[in-house]
C-alpha cells in the first residue's frame, strides 16, 4: 500500500478524461464529456458506474473520504496505517486472502493514502467481478470485528519498513516533514506527513483502530467507482446485494481551515546521510483543490520551468550551470495548495548562488512576460495528456471516483478541460503576482553530512525524529497469530464467496508487418480505442557498442541527440514537438538503442518529419553536451548514497564481472565517463543504421497510414552494424555473502540471485512460469512470508531478467535493519525448499494467476507496443503469447521441478547485503556463508 502525498491522480493524471465503449471523437476540449450512471443507495454510499467494453476487465475504486487531515498530534500516520490494516482480514473472506487471492484471480489490487482520502482499487478479468464485489465490500463493511492484536502488531512492522525504505533510507526522505512542519502552523491538518512517525505508529491500539473505523468508515463518507466490461443493470443489483447492507456511520463534519498565512519567510538547513547533492526547495501557500486559481498555477510552473525557453531552465541550467535541471509546480489538496520550487544542485554549489539564480529567473520572467508560444505548447501536450487518460479503465476510475467525493461531479473533467483551456497569458501573470512575487515561503536547505557550508545563510537548523537501529528489539518480532473470535454480523444475503463468472478469453491481438526501402522492419497493432498512437525505433547495439573504458557513451549520445538539430536550437526543437501535443526520445539500453514517441494520430506525419530530423541532422552543441556531461556526472553522485543504486551496480558487477559491459551501469561510472568527447559521440553516431532496425507502433492508425507517414524516413540510409558478441559467463561469486557498508542504513538491501538464461532460451517461459509462486507479486511466497507473515519489509519479489544476453534470476528486497539475518535464513530455506514443496496445487495457480492476468496485461498501448518488441527482438511468432498459454497447460509437476533444479538452485547464488556494517557485519556472518566486505563501487575492502 502507498502514501500519497497529495492525490491518486497525479500530475499526468490531472487531466484525464473518460471515453465511451471502442472509440473517440474528440476534436478539442469543447468535446470532452464523461459516460456515467450514478445513484446512491439507502445508506449513503454513492456509486458511479462507467461501462467500457474495450478489453475483457474491471476496475473497482472506493474512495474514502478520510485522510491524515482527520488525524491528530500524537496519532500521526493513523489513515495510512487504517488502510493497511483493512487488507488483513475481514468476517466472510479467508485470513490474507485480499493480497493472495486476487492477484491469483488473474487481477491487480492495491490502495493509497492522501491527506485528504483513502482509495481501495482493484482491476480484475471480468469472470472475477463478482469476487470482487464480495471481497471488497466485506473489507468496507465487516472487518473490524476481524482485528487482532497479533495482525495489529505485525502491520506495524510493515508501515515502518515502508516508512524507512521511502523517508528514513532515502536521499531528501525528511524533506517533506521538515516543510510541512514550518508550512502549516501546528494542530492544522498538513502539519505532519501522510505516514506519520514511527513512534506514533508503534503506540497505537486496538481501540484507536475501532475508533478511527467507526467514526470514518461509514457508506455516507464514501464513492464508489466499477468501470469496464459491465451491464450497467446487472451491475446496480450487485452493488446493492453486496454493498446495501454496509452501515451509514456518523455524519463527517466537514473541514473548513482558513487559507495559510505566513508571516516571515523561513530558512531551514538539515544535514542529510544519504544526501551528496545540495538540494534548494521554497514552498509557497496558494490555492486548494478546484479553486480557479489553480489552473492557472498549474501552467504558472510549467512555464518558469518546464522548458528550455523557460526563464528559471535559462538561468540555472544554461547560463550559470547550477544544477542539470530545475521544477516548478502546483499542487493542491482539499484544504489548501503548494507552489514548490525545486533544485537539486551540482556538486560542491552553494545554495545562495541557486536562491539569487532562481530570484534571477523570477526577475526575468516579470519582465519578459508570458510567450504566447509557449503557452500554446502547454495547451497542445495537455490535449494529448486528456486522450491519454482514457486507454486504461483504472485511470477512468480514479477520476471518476475523485471528482464525485471532493466536487460532486464525476464529469467535473470536462469542466477541468474548459476552465485550463480557457487560461490566458493575463491569469497567469495575474496568480504569479498574487501568489509569488514578494510572498513569504519556506525554504530548506538539505546538504550532505558535513556540507554545512553549502546552506543558505542564516538558515536555522531543521529538527526531524531519527530512528535508532537496535538489535533484538522484542515489539518487533512478530507473526501471524491467532484469529479473531466473534459473532459474524447478520445479513439477508449470502455473503459466502460467490463462483467465477464466464471465463473471459485471451486472444493475441492482430499484428501486421512491414518493411522500408532503407531496411527498417515495420510491425504495428491497431487499436482504434482512443485517437492516439504511440511508436519505437529500436536499433540494436545500445550500450554494447560503448568503446571500451568510455562506458556511458551511448547514454550521452542518445540524450545529445534530443538538444537540437541543424535548423532548430534544443529550445527550438522541444518547442517544435510540443506544438504538436507529442513526446519524442532517446535512449540506450544494454542491448538497443531507442527513439520513442506518442501523439495524436492526426499529428503523426508532422511528429515523425521531427524524428528524421533528430536522426539524420544532429546538431553537435558542444555546450549542450558540457551541460549534459555535467547533468551525467551530478546524477551518479547522488546515486552513490542511494543504498538501492549501490545494489544494483554491484550486484551486476558480482552476476557478470566488472569488466563485463553488463556489469557496469548503462550510464557509466565518475570514471568511465570523465574523459567522453564529442568526438566519441560523432563516432558512435555511425552505429545509427536502418539496417536491423524496427520501427514498432500501436493506436489508431493502420498499416497503409502508417507507411504513409513513414516516408519521410526513407531517407535514412546505413550500412549493417557488427553488434559484438557478449560471452557470458558465470562468475566465481555464487556461494559467498558480499557486504557493502551504509552507515545508519535503516534498512538493508537484498539482492540474492545467479545468471539462468537469455530470453531467446526455449526455457525462458518455463522459468518464468516456475518463479511465479516463489516471487511472483504480493501472493509469492516471499512477499507473504516476509512482508506478511514477519513484518520485516514493505515488499519482496523475485523474477528473471529479460534480455537476449544470459541474464540473472534475482531475489530483491528492503528489510528492517535488525531482521537482515534473519530475512536472510528465510530467503535461503525457501529456496532451498522450493523444488520438494511445489505441488500439482501450484501447477493450478500457476496457470490461473497468469492466464487471467492477459486479459488486462495488455490493455495499454504500451503493453501492445512490448508485444512488438519481443516479437522483433526475440523472433517470436506474431501468436507468441497464444503459444506460451498452450505450453503454460501443458506444463506438468515434473516440468516444474527439472526447470527449479535447474536455475533456481541456492547454493549457486550470490547473496549481496547493502545495510550498515556497524550493527550487522557481525551477524551475517551467522548465516554460515564465506563474508566479503566491498566499498560502494563493488572493490573489495
Amino acid at each position: 500500500m502507498r502514501t500519497l502525498k497529495l492525490s491518486i491522480v497525479i500530475t499526468t493524471l490531472i487531466l484525464f478524461s473518460c471515453g465511451t465503449n471502442n472509440s473517440s471523437t474528440f476534436n478539442s476540449t469543447d468535446d470532452f464529456k464523461i459516460d456515467y450512471e450514478k445513484f446512491t443507495l439507502d445508506n449513503g454510499l454513492e456509486v458511479i458506474l462507467h461501462e467500457d467494453h474495450s478489453d475483457p476487465i474491471v476496475a473497482v475504486a472506493t474512495l474514502m473520504h478520510v485522510g491524515s487531515n482527520r488525524e491528530k498530534p500524537g496519532k500521526t500516520g493513523f489513515a495510512h496505517f487504517f488502510e493497511h490494516m483493512s487488507f488483513n482480514d475481514s468476517e466472510n473472506v479467508p485470513v490474507g486472502a485480499n493480497r493472495k487471492m486476487i492477484p491469483e484471480w488473474g487481477g491487480s489490487r492495491n490502495g493509497g493514502t492522501s491527506n485528504d482520502y483513502t482509495v481501495y482499487y482493484e482491476v480484475v478479468p471480468k469472470d472475477a467481478f463478482e469476487k470482487i464485489m464480495w471481497i471488497d465490500s466485506d473489507r468496507f463493511g465487516y472487518m473490524i470485528n476481524t482485528v487482532t492484536e497479533a495482525a495489529l502488531e505485525r502491520e506495524k512492522q510493515v508501515v515502518k519498513n515502508e516508512k524507512r525504505q521511502r523517508v528514513n533510507n532515502a536521499p531528501y526522505g525528511y524533506t517533506d516533514e521538515i516543510i510541512r512542519k514550518n508550512l502549516y502552523p501546528e494542530g492544522h491538518p498538513y502539519n505532519w506527513t501522510v505516514i506519520g512517525a514511527l513512534p506514533d505508529l508503534q503506540a497505537a491500539t486496538i481501540d484507536d483502530v475501532k475508533e478511527f473505523y467507526k467514526q470514518y468508515y461509514g457508506a455516507k463518507n464514501a464513492s464508489l467507482v466499477i468501470a469496464g466490461d459491465i451491464d450497467v443493470a446487472e451491475t446496480k443489483k450487485l452493488v446493492e446485494q453486496w454493498f446495501g447492507e454496509i452501515p451509514s456511520g456518523p455524519d463527517v463534519e466537514e473541514l473548513n481551515i482558513d487559507p495559510v498565512v505566513l508571516e516571515n519567510t523561513k530558512s531551514l538547513y538539515f544535514e542529510d546521510n544519504f544526501a551528496k547533492l545540495p538540494e534548494l526547495r521554497m514552498v509557497y501557500p496558494t490555492v486548494k483543490n478546484y479553486h480557479e486559481d489553480s489552473y492557472a498555477l498549474n501552467i504558472l510552473g510549467e512555464m518558469l520551468s518546464g522548458s528550455k525557453k523557460s526563464p528559471l531552465y535559462n538561468v540555472i541550467v544554461e547560463e550559470q550551470k547550477l544544477a542539470p535541471r530545475v521544477g516548478t509546480y502546483q499542487r493542491s489538496s482539499e484544504l489548501a495548495g503548494e507552489f514548490v520550487f525545486r533544485v537539486r544542485a551540482n556538486a560542491g554549489k552553494d545554495l545562495d548562488d541557486v536562491k539569487t539564480a532562481i530570484e534571477e529567473g523570477l526577475q526575468r520572467f516579470e519582465t519578459d512576460g508570458v510567450n504566447t508560444d509557449d503557452l500554446k505548447r502547454i495547451k497542445a501536450e495537455l490535449e494529448t495528456n486528456l486522450y491519454q487518460g482514457v486507454s486504461t479503465v483504472l485511470n477512468k476510475a480514479f477520476q471518476l471516483v475523485q471528482d464525485n467525493e471532493f466536487k460532486g461531479d464525476p464529469g467535473f473533467i470536462t469542466q477541468r478541460a474548459k476552465l485550463t483551456n480557457a487560461v490566458t497569458a493575463e491569469d497567469i501573470m495575474r496568480v504569479y503576482k498574487q501568489y509569488i512575487k514578494d510572498k513569504n515561503y519556506v525554504m530548506t536547505s538539505v546538504v550532505p553530512k558535513g556540507k554545512l557550508d553549502l546552506a543558505v545563510t542564516d538558515s536555522k537548523q531543521a529538527t526531524v525524529w531519527i530512528e535508532e537501529v537496535k538489535q533484538d528489539v522484542a515489539n518487533e518480532e512478530v507473526s501471524q497469530g491467532e484469529e479473531a473470535v466473534y459473532e459474524k454480523t447478520p445479513s439477508k444475503y449470502d455473503r459466502s464467496e460467490p463462483p467465477f463468472g464466464e471465463l473471459p478469453v485471451f486472444k493475441s491481438p492482430e499484428i501486421w508487418k512491414g518493411e522500408l526501402d532503407n531496411g527498417m522492419a515495420l510491425y504495428g497493432i491497431e487499436n482504434n480505442e482512443v485517437p492516439l498512437v504511440q511508436f519505437d525505433i529500436t536499433i540494436p547495439g545500445g550500450q554494447l557498442l560503448d568503446p571500451k573504458d568510455k562506458e556511458g557513451v551511448a547514454n550521452l549520445f542518445s540524450d545529445l541527440m534530443m538538444q537540437g538539430t541543424k535548423t532548430k536550437t534544443a529550445a527550438d526543437l522541444e518547442e517544435a514537438i510540443g506544438l504538436l501535443g507529442a513526446r519524442i526520445n532517446m535512449y540506450s539500453a544494454s542491448e538497443d538503442l531507442h527513439i520513442t514517441g506518442s501523439c495524436l494520430t492526426k499529428n503523426l506525419n508532422e511528429t515523425i518529419k521531427l524524428v528524421k530530423e533528430i536522426i539524420l541532422e544532429p546538431r553537435w552543441d558542444q555546450k549542450q553536451f558540457d551541460r549534459l556531461k555535467q547533468a551525467l556526472e551530478t546524477s551518479l553522485k547522488g546515486s552513490e548514497a542511494n543504498p538501492n543504486a549501490i545494489a544494483s551496480n554491484v550486484y551486476n558487477q558480482l552476476i557478470y564481472g566488472q569488466d563485463s559491459r553488463f556489469g557496469i551501469n548503462g550510464a557509466g561510472t565518475l570514471e568511465s565517463t570523465k574523459d567522453i568527447t564529442m568526438d566519441d559521440l560523432k563516432a558512435y553516431y555511425k552505429n545509427l543504421s536502418p539496417k536491423d532496425a524496427t520501427f514498432h507502433i500501436a493506436g489508431a492508425i493502420n498499416e497503409a497510414q502508417t507507411v504513409e507517414a513513414l516516408k519521410p524516413l526513407k531517407a535514412w540510409k546505413g550500412e549493417r552494424i557488427s553488434v559484438p558478441n557478449v560471452d557470458v559467463k558465470p562468475k566465481n561469486t555464487g556461494g559467498t555473502l558480499y557486504f557493502v557498508d551504509v552507515p545508519d542504513a535503516k534498512q538493508s538491501v537484498l539482492y540474492i540471485g545467479k545468471l539462468a538464461l537469455s530470453a531467446k532460451d526455449e526455457e525462458a517461459n518455463n522459468l518464468d512460469f516456475g518463479n511465479e509462486i516463489l516471487g511472483g507479486g504480493s501472493s509469492g511466497r516471499l512477499f507473504q512470508t516476509l512482508r506478511i507473515g514477519k513484518g520485516y519489509t514493505y515488499g519482496a519479489y523475485s523474477s528473471i531478467s529479460e534480455r537476449e544476453a544470459v541474464s540473472p534470476f534475482t531475489i530483491r528486497t528492503s528489510v528492517r535493519a535488525n531482521a537482515t539475518l534473519k530475512s536472510l535464513e528465510i530467503i535461503k530455506d525457501m529456496v532451498n525448499d522450493y523444488k520438494n514443496s511445489f505441488t500439482n496445487n501450484e501447477v493450478e495457480l500457476t496457470k490461473n494467476k497468469i492466464l487471467k492476468g492477459n486479459t488486462r496485461a495488455y490493455e495499454s498501448l504500451g503493453a501492445q507496443l512490448g508485444i512488438l518488441r519481443r516479437i522483433s527482438k526475440y523472433d517470436r511468432s506474431d501468436n507468441f503469447l497464444d503459444q506460451d498459454q498452450d505450453e503454460l497447460m501443458t506444463m506438468t509437476l515434473e516440468d516444474y521441478k527439472a526447470i527449479i533444479d535447474k536455475y533456481i538452485t541456492e547454493e549457486d547464488m550470490v547473496y549481496l547485503v547493502v545495510g550498515d556494517k556497524a550493527t550487522q557485519f557481525e551477524q551475517v556472518k551467522q548465516l554460515g556463508k564465506p563474508v566479503v566486505e566491498l566499498d560502494i563501487y563493488g572493490n573489495k575492502i
